[in-house]
């Protein structure tokens, strides 16, 4: 199938390691000329070489979602370069564990700056570009917790659905423009990120990482973790030409983890 993907640029967030990492490879597969980011120069530079030395056209830009004043200079810049992206990929990094009545007045102000009004300001610096053409995509990556709230990911599980609702609300003021907006929930995919919560998790529990994640496998429907490989897939076929009447959906790639219908 062809994608219609050629040519386009993607503005990957979160994309050092992980499900970023994976989208954006899968993306620079198609034909995408894409801009990694994260916090760590040393990093996105290697990525962005390795892309570089396959054939891809990939670049990167240093981007600290969780710090306001580094987070608008960036985007400053981008947009000083003249740059317009046809795709947009929001994915930010998760927080810390913890329960929900735990969390200080002070811990939820810094986690909605970081995960939530940081994924507004970049899509509004994208945006205006994206509907002078008349052509864009923007994927939010959140979690199943949106879905299925997580035990001890209280702060993640409140802050990503309210994603979902600004999602919804963009995609339906933005979709007669040729301009898109959906979200992906992932399960359990095998990444960095679920390594580090299955440890904290066999820490609390006083078991083993290797206990936990088998535990865990065995909630899933394919009785195993997804690859991020398998996640970016759908990602990339929200993002192509393929996917023009999707908008304002939440897709699961979840292998059957969420239990509700």
């Amino acid at each position: 199938m062809e994608l219609g993907l050629r040519g386009k640029r993607a503005l990957v967030l979160g994309s050092s390691r992980g499900l970023g990492l994976a989208i954006a490879q899968g993306l620079t597969a198609e034909g995408v000329a894409v801009t990694l980011c994260g916090r760590r120069d040393d990093v996105l530079a290697e990525e962005a070489r390795k892309l570089s030395d396959s054939g891809a056209q990939a670049d990167y830009l240093v981007l600290d979602l969780a710090d306001p004043e580094q987070r608008r200079g960036a985007l400053d810049r981008l947009l000083a370069n003249g740059r317009g992206y046809d795709i947009l990929i929001n994915n930010g990094g998760g927080p810390a564990p913890g329960a929900v009545c735990a969390v200080e007045t002070r811990q939820w102000q810094a986690a909605f700056d970081s995960m939530v009004c940081a994924l507004f300001e970049v899509t509004a610096s994208v945006l205006p570009g994206m509907r002078e053409r008349g052509w864009g995509r923007i994927i939010n990556v959140v979690s199943s917790g949106v879905v299925q709230p997580i035990p001890n990911l209280g702060i993640s599980n409140t802050l990503r659905a309210s994603i979902i609702g600004w999602s919804k609300t963009l995609a339906n003021e933005v979709a007669a423009e040729g301009v898109t907006v959906n979200s992906v929930i992932p399960g359990r995919i095998a990444t960095a990120r679920v390594s580090e919560l299955d440890q904290a998790a066999a820490k609390r529990a006083g078991s083993t990482t290797e206990a936990i994640a088998t535990a865990s496998r065995s909630t899933i429907a394919v009785g195993r973790y997804g690859e991020p490989s398998e996640f970016a897939d759908a990602v990339i076929f929200l993002a192509s030409a393929r996917a023009s009447y999707i908008t304002g959906t939440s897709l699961r790639v979840d292998g059957g983890l969420i239990r509700s219908i």
